[in-house]
């Protein structure tokens, strides 16, 4: 059993409170992860804040999905791979791409495959992208600001990730469809 509670918009830190109640609005409920998050004001603050601006971003929301995703198979994040694998579907990744992605390759689209390498290059390699690395993903249509873009998407994305992977929150009826499980990739 977590150590760590799932809060509601009632039982969070006062400062925690405005991020439960706009994700709600956003969502239709609260989700899970930001529900155990709202136990640290400073994190779910943190993680608002920068997910707001990845989203407003110059990446398509499949591509900020795709992205997330990505970024929740490398780093082996349950809870993650199964709400990204939701929005993903429901944004317009095709289940093939996000079928791809969740077994851990490059998804069929050109454009997405560029973006899922490039992320997964990032965490694999702790940052360290090597020249061809950018090239790939210039090449693929994408521009130098975008590889910062990127950076953003996986340290938005890291926050989640390791968050879920400490406490574990359970997940939503809605997303059991899309569990995944490290041990099973």
């Amino acid at each position: 059993m977590s150590s760590f509670p799932t809060y509601t918009i009632d039982s969070a830190p006062a400062q925690s409170k405005p991020v439960l109640e706009q994700l709600h609005q956003t969502f239709g409920l609260i989700p899970n992860i930001a529900a155990t998050m709202a136990g640290s004001p400073v994190l779910i603050n943190g993680f608002i804040g920068l997910f707001q601006r990845v989203h407003s971003s110059s990446l398509t929301e499949p591509q900020i999905q795709t992205l997330l995703l990505t970024n929740a198979v490398v780093n082996a994040s349950e809870w993650p791979v199964a709400f990204h694998t939701a929005l993903a579907l429901k944004e317009g990744v095709s289940p093939a791409d996000v079928d791809a992605i969740r077994h851990g390759v490059l998804p069929d689209d050109t454009g997405l495959a560029a973006l899922s390498a490039l992320a997964r290059a990032l965490i694999e390699k702790r940052g360290r992208l090597t020249a061809s690395d950018q090239k790939r993903f210039l090449d693929a249509g994408f521009s130098a600001e975008q590889i910062l873009e990127v950076i953003a998407v996986v340290a938005a994305s890291t926050i989640t990730n390791y968050t879920a992977s400490v406490t574990q929150p359970p997940l939503e009826a809605q997303f059991e469809e899309f569990a995944w499980h490290a041990s099973a990739h």
